[in-house]
């Protein structure tokens, strides 16, 4: 017994590195495609802009929804890896319409159909490299998925960049070449992940929706607090707008999130070993404070350079908050009901995130980025106040918590 679990235990990182890679290989095939889409509907499909929101509000309310049963179904049936797969291998498959859309509607659909293969393997994915990794480092295991995924998020925007300038603009060809790396992170995923039982032999939890109401008080807690961040991070397209509003050539706007995934990238893995050493309450106030900062300079920016110091917070404190959340998630409940809590998380931060980005809409129609980010930065610093405020009811989120 005790050489088994010592092999499963040399097998945990490489395993933990596997999972990275998929989602490396994933991203990067998605922000080739994503990076260029909206250019592709209103210059090569005609749409407007009223279409381009459409298609991706209806595309992440899908994966919204998906998300919190695929996550119980996981725990029903006992096995993550099958939805993980499931899920891979349909966003591979769709992508496909991609190149071959000559209508604003196939781009609706594919978009919906890839967001589903997102809801389908988000929630196990999380649940798995939980089931994976031991307490004490866990963030670690986190940090370390999180930043080969944003590492794939740097090399997308680069490639498609490179491939436009080369191809003469040929959107159709990027796209091409896009499933490459998509259908490589089902061959990894198939091949290089062992998938793992959850709590083998022990009764498992039917697939009941009432069982939502049987989490623990401190998981509600963290997706309280995940949902009022949520609320000050808008979509990153406003970055692109607040980009163009300071004169930024439209060429280069796409530099602007390279930028950011380049922060979340380097930071994520270290800050998540951090994590698993010292109280993950001061994380969470740190990753917060960075939002602030970020808003605040985006709000005031007024030249590139500020908008790139902007950026580079705001890929600071997504690699402080999005693997963070993941781990004390994870060590808040039961394995066998990981699934359905990240199913639940998934659902109310995508419901949240939708609100978020109508309300940055709207203030930015009204009083431009100094609204909108002005606004970002106080409900952030709330979200800071009720966490401090909170602080020894908060403390199942700190690493040496039972």
């Amino acid at each position: 017994m005790q050489v088994e679990l010592a092999s499963r235990r040399r097998s945990l990182p490489r395993n933990i590195v596997a999972l990275g890679t998929v989602s490396l290989l994933m991203g990067m095939s998605s922000t080739m495609i994503l990076g260029l889409l909206p250019a592709f509907l209103v210059k090569v499909l005609g749409a407007s802009a009223l279409w381009v929101g459409t298609i991706e509000g209806a595309a992440e309310s899908t994966a919204s929804l998906t998300k919190i049963f695929s996550g119980a179904l996981s725990d029903w049936i006992g096995r993550r890896k099958p939805l993980v797969v499931a899920g891979y291998a349909l966003s591979s498959c769709v992508k496909l319409v991609f190149p071959l859309s000559y209508a604003v509607t196939d781009v609706l659909i594919a978009r919906i159909i890839d967001r589903i293969g997102k809801g389908v393997r988000d929630a196990p994915r999380d649940a798995l490299l939980a089931d994976m990794t031991a307490r004490e480092w866990r963030g670690a295991g986190f940090g370390l998925r999180h930043a080969l995924f944003s590492i794939g998020a740097v090399l997308g925007p680069l490639a498609a960049i490179g491939l436009m300038m080369m191809s003469h603009d040929n959107f159709r060809l990027v796209y091409w070449i896009a499933l490459i790396p998509a259908f490589a992170s089902v061959v990894v995923l198939i091949r290089a992940v062992e998938d793992r039982p959850v709590n083998d032999g022990m009764p498992r939890p039917r697939f009941r929706l009432r069982n939502m109401a049987q989490m623990p008080a401190a998981f509600w807690r963290i997706v309280a607090f995940a949902a009022v961040v949520s609320l000050a991070r808008f979509s990153q397209a406003f970055l692109l707008l607040k980009a163009v509003s300071v004169g930024i050539d439209p060429a280069f706007v796409p530099l602007t999130l390279v930028l950011v995934n380049a922060v979340y990238s380097t930071s994520s893995y270290p800050l998540g070993i951090v994590a698993d050493r010292i109280d993950r309450r001061l994380i969470l106030i740190a990753g917060v404070i960075a939002l602030v900062l970020a808003e605040l300079v985006m709000a005031f920016a007024a030249t590139p350079a500020a908008t790139a110091v902007g950026a580079a917070l705001w890929g600071l404190q997504m690699g402080t908050l999005q693997s963070l959340f993941g781990t004390v998630i994870a060590d808040a409940v039961p394995e066998e009901r990981r699934g359905t809590a990240f199913g639940i998380y998934d659902l109310a931060i995508g419901v949240v995130a939708l609100l978020s980005s109508t309300m940055a809409g709207a203030l930015w129609v009204i009083g431009g980025p100094l609204a909108t980010f002005g606004i970002g930065s106080l409900i952030a610093a709330a979200a800071a106040a009720l966490l401090i405020a909170n602080w020894q009811s908060a403390a199942s989120l700190s690493a040496a918590a039972p």
